[in-house]
């Protein structure tokens, strides 16, 4: 089974989605090239996965530990 321990934290969480959902819209809308939109789309998919699942590998990579075992 594949666990992932959450290491964001509720708040963060919620700004990642806002800022997911701002650059979805800048990617439909802003009226860039291709490459641009799909730049951005795939931020956009990035930072919503990792505030839904409230796991981020980079974060673990820097140090990051679980919520459960902050000090």
């Amino acid at each position: 089974m594949f666990y992932l321990k959450r290491n964001v934290p509720a708040v963060e969480r919620i700004a990642r989605l806002a800022g997911a959902t701002l650059l979805a819209l800048a990617a439909g809308f802003a009226g860039l090239g291709p490459a641009w939109a799909w730049l951005l789309g795939g931020s956009a998919l990035g930072l919503a996965l990792t505030a839904l699942l409230g796991f981020c590998p980079a974060c673990a990579m820097m140090g990051r530990r679980p919520l459960d075992r902050q000090p």
